[in-house]
């Protein structure tokens, strides 16, 4: 009776360390991510402490920059890049009071830092996408192609590509569609139903085609997150779906609305789940055998509308190439 109660205590004892161990185990991921409904954007360490944190207001778009400083959105017309060391702003854009834009109704969705140092900001209500120098001088004017015209709705994610045309996500179109310099589409997807009826609502209820981000893979094909559709496609430049992971794909998971993408190294996919519900995490790292690699899941930091992400680090090792 001795010797059970001591290996029971033993036990009882161990247990604990045993789950640390399965989660020292267990990949380990620095990223930042932001939820408008928490009204946070943070840089989440390895070991899930805060390593930096600022209050937001809505935020459809974000970037850790190769100087180390973020570029986000603390509303829907105020880009920012801050020192997360300092917290000091060192660029901002102010859309509602630009030369143009006054009375007009104007959100941002999307926005980049170009390789040569100019910023690209996305204007919906607009159709425009802008690039700027750093005294905010429009350098560059290219018109989007907008079917269902809305401030809120005519583009969610767009990047400028390394030949120099833009990938753009159309919400309101559920089309992604790529321009030339000039302006020109050069490629379109409409985004499909799958044969379904449209839902409205925003959880895992919901359906529709309403894309929110795109990434032009090195292979050529485009990979699209489908918004309201709860998954993902990769489609060749002739538009034929040649992998894709759809709503109940993952054991154990459902995906809502489905936005940022990321492509890690060694290819991996880093999936945003929006509006999922506390039973499901925020994020999903698969591999392309859609297995589940890595979750994450923190409905006090972050809440229901945890829209965007980026990793910065994989098991201490920095992501240099940033896909997404």
């Amino acid at each position: 009776m001795h010797r059970q109660f001591t290996v029971l205590c033993l036990a009882l004892l161990l247990a604990p360390f045993a789950e640390l161990a399965t989660a020292a185990d267990a990949p380990a991921r620095k990223f930042i991510a932001a939820d408008s409904s928490k009204q946070t954007i943070a840089i989440i360490s390895e070991d899930g402490t805060v390593a930096w944190e600022r209050k937001i207001g809505p935020l459809h778009d974000l970037h850790v920059l190769a100087n180390g400083n973020v570029l986000f959105q603390d509303s829907w017309t105020h880009v920012l890049e801050v020192n997360p060391k300092t917290d000091a702003v060192v660029w901002e854009y102010e859309a509602k009071t630009a030369p143009g834009n006054e009375g007009r109704r104007i959100e941002i969705h999307a926005f980049q830092r170009l390789e040569n140092g100019n910023t690209m900001v996305v204007e919906s209500g607009r159709a425009r996408i802008l690039e700027l120098d750093l005294q905010n001088n429009v350098v560059t004017t290219i018109p989007l192609k907008v079917e269902h015209p809305s401030a809120h709705h005519d583009t969610r994610l767009v990047r400028k590509l390394d030949t120099g045309n833009y990938l753009a996500c159309h919400e309101s179109d559920g089309a992604v569609r790529e321009y030339d310099p000039s302006g020109k589409v050069v490629w379109e997807y409409n985004v499909p139903l799958f044969g379904r009826d449209r839902a409205n609502g925003h959880g895992v209820e919901a359906f529709g085609n309403q894309c929110f981000s795109a990434i032009r893979l090195k292979n050529g094909n485009t990979l699209i997150s489908t918004g309201n559709g709860h998954g993902i496609i990769e489609v060749t430049p002739a538009g034929q779906d040649v992998w894709s992971i759809h709503q109940e794909d993952l054991p154990g998971i459902q995906l809502a609305w489905v936005t940022s993408l990321q492509v890690l190294p060694g290819g991996n996919v880093l999936i945003g789940n929006c509006h999922a519900g506390p039973k499901n995490p925020q994020l999903i790292e698969v591999d392309r055998q859609k297995r589940v690699v890595w979750t994450f899941k923190d409905f006090e930091r972050f809440g229901n509308s945890l829209t965007n992400s980026q990793i910065l680090t994989m098991d201490g090792k920095p992501v240099k190439k940033v896909l997404r």
